[in-house]
């Protein structure tokens, strides 16, 4: 049994706004956010990279978050949460408030028939290193107040070491990948699968194949999928990572201009603080007896592993081809009913070689290539779940937001320089994980 699956409801954040109009537009008006990292953060360490894209200041407790949850959760949680309310407002599923309890209930769908996929490539690393910092200072920090001379405390940056007075008793479920889906599933009460893929910079993407593939094959009828990160922390440990590595871009005094996938001048990624998005999938005949506003489907998912190196594509693109090539299959589609790719465009050397050979290999007709990141920063986990709503945006509004800084192209592709109208049909999104992990997710017009 094949079913035909297709998306309701789709919410987003990051860092070019708090709901998935307010990103579009942003993307349709070339309008990035890029910024320089915390000042703090270079008081405890040097970094080759001063750049990444900031969220917004974001309000839980105006979005309807009790006070007790935002305590004892990670904003990887939280974020998620958002998008998912925005999600199933944009898909007519109205939650109903249980009595005496926090929880809710989606009266139009049958929870044991719904399944929570969702992706994170760390889960509550801010957690972690809050609680982390805590044990470190909190009994150190006051005796060495008392040892140090004012002079070596204003050489180390004293008064800059920060910790929480208290280690946080909801650490475990905080710092767990898996509260991304269990929370949301706990929340509107919700029993069918539930799932966490991790795999990285495709997490979501894979959460989004995964969610696709269990109402295809008639497991489930709704799917509540996505994929969420936040990489923010007080000491900046997490882009200090990336930093180390060598991925990150390193035109610091050119924000506006420093990213830009797919440029010969590229030198690597935009670090994005964090974001999340939510797409709410259901078996087509399922949503149109509830009479669902469809905004588009998802017609073929398709995976592949390197088996190469942890942090680099094989350079030949030959494993990719294949998550590609099965993604098309999957799908009952040609090649060359393809219109438009949402690329992983990452901005590195290495990345935007291989996925440029890629596409030239595999569709020779040229459709209309774009890459989100050049405008949202690399979101790690989250970024595949966004880039799949913008692709389906992308196809139901006939228009294509650009590729950001795009001015000496490494091939001769049909690349989107500024926002374009397409008349394409179907399109592919394709994300491309440390590891070695390779997923793509064709996606089509609401019809």
């Amino acid at each position: 049994m094949s079913r035909r699956v297709v998306v309701t409801g789709m919410g987003g954040l990051c860092c070019l706004g708090e709901t998935l109009p307010a990103i579009w537009n942003s993307c349709l008006k070339g309008k990035a956010h890029v910024a320089q990292t915390p000042r703090r953060w270079a008081k405890f360490n040097k970094f080759k990279s001063t750049l990444w894209a900031p969220l917004p200041a974001i309000d839980y407790a105006a979005r309807g978050i009790p006070r007790v949850d935002i305590m004892r959760t990670d904003p990887v949680t939280l974020n998620m949460c958002i998008t998912v309310s925005e999600a199933l407002e944009n898909a007519g599923l109205v939650p109903q408030r249980l009595e005496a309890s926090h929880q809710y209930a989606i009266p139009a769908i049958d929870p044991q028939r719904t399944g929570v996929y969702m992706g994170t490539a760390v889960g509550g690393v801010n957690s972690t290193f809050k609680n982390h910092s805590h044990m470190l200072l909190h009994r150190n920090k006051p005796e060495l107040d008392n040892l140090l001379d004012e002079e070596s405390k204003h050489a180390l940056a004293f008064s800059e070491w920060q910790y929480p007075k208290r280690l946080n008793g909801f650490i475990v479920p905080m710092l767990m990948p898996n509260a991304v889906s269990a929370y949301v599933a706990i929340k509107y009460s919700l029993i069918g699968p539930n799932v966490t893929t991790s795999l990285a910079c495709a997490a979501g993407t894979s959460a989004i194949g995964q969610a696709y593939r269990a109402i295809q094959q008639g497991q489930i009828d709704t799917a509540i999928c996505g994929g969420s990160e936040y990489l923010n922390d007080e000491y900046g440990s997490s882009f200090k990572g990336f930093d180390a590595a060598g991925t990150l871009t390193t035109s610091n005094d050119s924000p506006e201009t420093a990213n830009r996938p797919f440029d010969a001048k590229r030198n690597g990624f935009l670090f994005s603080e964090g974001g999340a998005a939510t797409l709410i999938l259901e078996e087509y005949q399922s949503a149109k007896a509830r009479g669902a506003n469809i905004l588009g489907e998802i017609c073929g998912y398709g995976e592949s592993f390197d088996a190469y190196n942890m942090m680099r594509p094989e350079p030949s693109g030959s494993q990719a081809a294949i998550a590609v090539n099965n993604a098309i299959v999957d799908s009952g589609l040609s090649h060359r009913d393809i219109g438009y790719i949402n690329t992983h465009g990452t901005g590195t050397l290495a990345n935007d070689e291989t996925e440029a050979n890629l596409i030239g290999q595999c569709f020779a007709h040229n459709p209309l290539v774009t890459a989100t990141k050049s405008l949202t920063g690399h979101m790690i986990g989250a970024s595949g779940a966004l880039e799949t709503a913008i692709s389906l945006l992308s196809l139901q509004q006939g228009m294509s937001h650009g590729i950001l800084n795009l001015e000496e192209p490494i091939a001769d592709l049909n690349f989107c320089v500024g926002t374009q109208s397409t008349n394409a049909e179907f399109g592919l999104t394709q994300s491309f994980a440390f590891g070695g992990h390779n997923i793509a997710l064709v996606v089509g017009k609401a019809n």
